[in-house]
């Protein structure tokens, strides 16, 4: 009997977010953007109380993670009913009694408030965390310690009579600590894997919220409107600002009854040295800097060498915000699932319906295109091929974390693994690309033996 294969004929499998999540989210973060530049003539259109400015500073950025998420969870909840799934782990006509699962929900707030503290340890003892832009979200942390240490009680009491099985990866970790029930090692390790991707990354995306905000508050649209080196990258770090508001609610609303719960956390080491790789520390020690020589700010050398020619300075400023467009577009798909090195569900829809990475394709592409790395102005025939060449190193290392991305993906959801195969066939980018990886790939001479004698 021949092994299983996915169907490859049959549609693209549905997505387990629906559209209308990312896009109420954009809609949510567009309406404060827009009270937030237009603050001064509410105050005096309503007699408002406050400050008569425009609102641009950190917690203006906070905000807007509330603007984001909550028209996300109504969708979802109100439209999706993804409370309903069954991949919530929620069976919503248990309703034990407390007392049947309260010490269930002991050992999980022991293992949850330890590991916490383990993590605030290390914000602690890692010096880069209270230094430049991660001051903004040490300061967040301290003060949301500890309304999470009191809201996670009643609300893990309160799941748990509802859980099919409680006893959750938190839980084994609490038991390990308390050595009075047994414990599954392998589920610990999935506690962990979870808790620091949420530590790392949440961290990073909170500390990178104000600036882009601010920009997007302030930026003067009518002033620039007739320069495309302005008005290009005034779009693109709005579309930026859209990459990192939906991220951030990504990493922080992980929550069962939205179905927005990390299921697994990418167990591949691999996997994980290529992602951390592209983020700060380890991506600002520049060994990988591709720009030596470039004139200016590295993403910004396509303005210099298209000077003068305004047309071509127009095209190449609307090809960069499309990638940046689609990068965004990448994030708001996710809805409120997005995370690096986790399994939240499948997304197969929005730009994942033409290719399997399009926020990684988007971004390589808008780097080669706006640095320009093989046109220097330092008049060294050295630093264009330096230069190609750690992008190219760059580019790989996406590569890389694409693939074993994939190998976690494909582990875990038979589901993926079918969008894995259709894309291969059907994808508009996806299937293209395969098909050319097939052209250019060597093939040496067959190589006939001799039949070998039958024992």
């Amino acid at each position: 009997m021949s092994a299983h294969r996915p169907d490859t004929s049959a549609r693209r499998p549905a997505s387990d977010v629906s559209a209308a999540v990312g896009m109420a989210g954009l809609a949510g973060l567009f309406v404060w953007v827009m009270i937030c530049r237009h603050w001064p003539w509410l105050v005096d259109m309503f007699g408002l109380p406050g400050p008569h400015a425009r609102l641009d500073g950190p917690n203006a950025a906070l905000a807007g993670l509330v603007f984001t998420s909550l028209p996300m969870a109504a969708v979802s909840l109100l439209k999706d009913k993804v409370h309903r799934r069954p991949s919530t782990g929620i069976d919503w006509g248990l309703r034990r009694p407390l007392s049947e699962t309260q010490e269930i929900s002991c050992t999980k707030l022991v293992g949850l408030w330890a590991t916490w503290a383990a993590i605030a340890a290390i914000y602690c003892l890692a010096r880069w965390y209270w230094d430049g832009q991660y001051l903004f979200a040490m300061e967040v942390l301290k003060y949301a310690a500890l309304p999470m240490f009191a809201l996670s009680i009643p609300y893990v009491l309160w799941l748990d009579r509802f859980m099919i099985e409680p006893r959750d990866h938190a839980w084994h970790f609490g038991a390990l600590l308390l050595g009075r029930e047994a414990y599954d090692p392998a589920e610990v390790k999935k506690h962990w894997r979870a808790w620091v991707i949420k530590g790392f990354f949440g961290a990073f995306m909170i500390s990178i919220l104000p600036p882009g905000f601010r920009e997007a508050v302030n930026v003067d649209f009518t002033a620039i409107a007739a320069d495309p080196v302005k008005l290009g990258m005034a779009l693109v770090s709005l579309l930026f600002l859209v990459d990192v508001q939906l991220g951030t609610v990504g990493y922080l609303v992980t929550f069962r009854p939205l179905d927005a719960h990390i299921r697994s956390g990418n167990p591949f080491v691999a996997g994980w040295v290529a992602a951390l790789l592209c983020y700060p520390p380890l991506n600002g020690v520049g060994l990988l800097d591709y720009s030596v020589g470039t004139p200016g700010w590295a993403e910004n050398n396509w303005a210099f060498w298209f000077a003068g020619h305004t047309h071509l300075m127009w095209i190449w400023a609307a090809l960069l915000m499309a990638l940046t467009a689609i990068y965004a577009w990448a994030t708001v798909a996710f809805g409120l699932r997005f995370s690096n090195l986790t399994y939240r569900g499948v997304i197969t829809n929005g730009p994942y319906a033409f290719t399997r990475h399009p926020a990684y394709l988007a971004k390589n592409t808008f780097w080669w295109l706006s640095t320009m790395p093989f046109l220097v102005t330092s008049g060294s025939w050295t630093d264009p091929i330096r230069n190609a060449f750690f992008l190219a190193c760059v580019s790989g290392i996406y590569y890389w974390r694409a693939r074993t991305e994939e190998m976690h993906l494909l582990s875990e959801d038979a589901k993926y693994r079918e969008y894995h195969a259709w894309m291969a066939e059907h994808g508009v980018v996806t299937a293209r690309l395969r098909k050319l990886l097939r052209l250019l790939r060597p093939r040496g001479p067959v190589m006939h033996r001799a039949a070998e004698p039958a024992e």
